[in-house]
């Protein structure tokens, strides 16, 4: 009995102690909540694409915003999750009308953390909805201007690691830029974006430059083991082709298009920041003039000004006045070259040089864009200015025989008045050199003489047929032309002649 009784006293105190240590651990294999504000991505491909949702007072609730930008948003989203730089994003109408949602506004940190948000519930959010948000996955641009520039690294064992210069060529480059959705690549630099506080990445890119990706390329082991300090690469790529200006006789000058989902859509604005990003994206210079026409659908931008394209400014889906702008450099850079007619002008190693007292010939040309307008010839180093008006778009600028004051560089200026302002476009400089001629001029001009002479003596011979007689008159023909062509060589080397080396000359004959 005894027994019994001591073996129930001992089960029940076992059970006690295990009431009693059960909730602690329970409590530690449980999950804690997300940090507030957390993000995710929800029904994606990859762990860097997929739907946004932001963790907010205990719950995730997907975001919402009536003006959504890659630049702000999207790049803290990428960031958060600790994936490289924004890819692609599309926003579209809301969903389930009956969920909850959070808006994001006046994002200016540098993560969500950093935002005002405000809970909207069903039909309070009246913008796009993020269906779809891709970043990339092991490579991103750190401390660039904008998108499409910075230091290049690469994520390594989930901690991100910069590239050695030596490690990483053009084609690299190219893939690169083309998995960020930009251009070719225009510099690639060591310690072009300063150097990263981590690790250097220990492999060599070997990309044959039309891989999608640069996790696609092959790697191999690194030659040498050392990256000195300003090594570490920077890489900036040329802005996307997704902007262009139609309908004003100029790739800087028209109607604004963004290209979105496969198809050109107009831009509206009311102010001259989303002109000023056009005109940079496009290297054209800077805003001259904008104006409003009709009110269309399409993307409706918001911009600060200095972004490095459109794509970095907010938008949104809606109605607005379409946007015309015109950038300061509307007009094409023109061309010059230089001619001469009696063989006097060569190409040495700085560039065209010309023999002394030989005429030539400068001409500005510029492609048709705009009638009218006329061009400039400036002489650097001297105050000699020509002006001339375009005619069939260009112009000739003809000089006497040429000697040392004719040595400089000159530029062809072209200026025409278009669109109610004066425009203008200066040509590269075209270095010209004045040297002595290796021979005297006058046996120079009576060789091109002779040639010319015996040019037309065989042309007869080849294309015509004549009767012996006609033989004989011929032979008599060439013979005249060539004792012709003698004796005027022989007046014009006495005309040249001083009186006397002509009294020696006669004294021979």
């Amino acid at each position: 009995m005894i027994p019994a009784v001591v073996l129930m006293t001992l089960l029940w105190s076992t059970d006690l102690q295990a009431q009693s240590v059960s909730p602690p651990d329970l409590q530690a294999q449980s999950v804690s909540p997300p940090a507030e504000l957390s993000v995710r991505l929800v029904n994606g491909t990859t762990s860097c694409s997929g739907t946004v949702e932001v963790f907010n007072e205990g719950e995730w609730l997907g975001l919402c915003t009536s003006w959504w930008s890659m630049m702000k948003e999207v790049r803290f989203v990428c960031r958060e999750l600790n994936c490289g730089n924004p890819v692609a994003e599309s926003g579209g109408p809301l969903l389930e009308d009956g969920k909850r949602r959070v808006i994001l506004g006046g994002c200016y940190g540098n993560s969500i953390r950093q935002c005002n948000i405000v809970r909207g519930g069903p039909g309070v959010c009246d913008g796009g909805y993020y269906h779809h948000v891709t970043c990339s996955e092991s490579v991103r641009l750190v401390d660039g201007a904008g998108l499409c520039s910075g230091r290049v690294e690469v994520k390594s064992n989930q901690s991100w690691a910069s590239v050695c210069e030596a490690d990483f060529d053009r084609q690299d480059a190219e893939v690169v830029c083309r998995e960020f959705g930009c251009g070719a690549p225009a510099a690639l630099q060591g310690g072009l974006y300063g150097e990263g506080e981590g690790q250097t990445w220990d492999k060599e890119f070997q990309c044959k430059g039309n891989e999608s990706l640069l996790l696609d390329c092959d790697t191999s082991d690194r030659e040498n083991n050392t990256c000195l300090p300003g090594d570490a690469v920077g890489l900036t790529c040329s802005e996307p082709d997704d902007v262009r200006l139609v309908g004003g006789g100029s790739r800087c000058a028209g109607g604004v298009e963004w290209y979105d989902q496969g198809e050109w859509r107009t831009v509206g604005a009311e102010d001259w920041d989303v002109a000023a990003v056009v005109c940079r994206q496009l290297g054209c210079g800077s805003t001259v003039s904008v104006l409003l026409g009709d009110t269309t659908r399409g993307f409706r931008v918001s911009c600060y000004g200095s972004e490095s394209s459109l794509r970095e400014c907010s938008r949104s889906y809606d109605l607005s006045p379409g946007l015309t702008v015109i950038c300061s450099d509307l007009l094409v850079q023109p061309d010059i070259f230089l001619t001469d007619p009696m063989g006097g002008v060569f190409r040495g190693h700085q560039g065209p040089e010309m023999f002394r007292g030989y005429n030539f010939t400068i001409t500005c040309s510029t492609q048709p864009q705009y009638p009218g307008g006329s061009f400039l010839l400036t002489f650097t180093g001297s105050n000699r200015t020509q002006t001339q008006p375009a005619v069939n778009h260009s112009a000739a600028f003809l000089f006497p025989a040429a000697d040392d004051s004719h040595q400089g560089n000159y530029s062809c200026v072209y200026d025409n008045y278009v669109f109610s302002h004066n425009f203008s476009s200066e040509s590269e400089l075209l270095s010209l050199t004045i040297t002595a001629s290796p021979l005297p001029a006058f046996i120079i001009r009576h060789v091109v003489v002779l040639l010319i002479l015996l040019t037309t003596i065989t042309t007869s011979y080849l294309y015509y047929k004549p009767t012996r007689r006609q033989k004989r008159v011929n032979r008599v023909s060439s013979m005249d032309l060539y004792v012709n062509a003698m004796e005027m060589v022989s007046l014009s080397s006495r005309a040249e002649a001083g009186p006397g080396e002509e009294r020696a000359a006669q004294g021979t004959e």
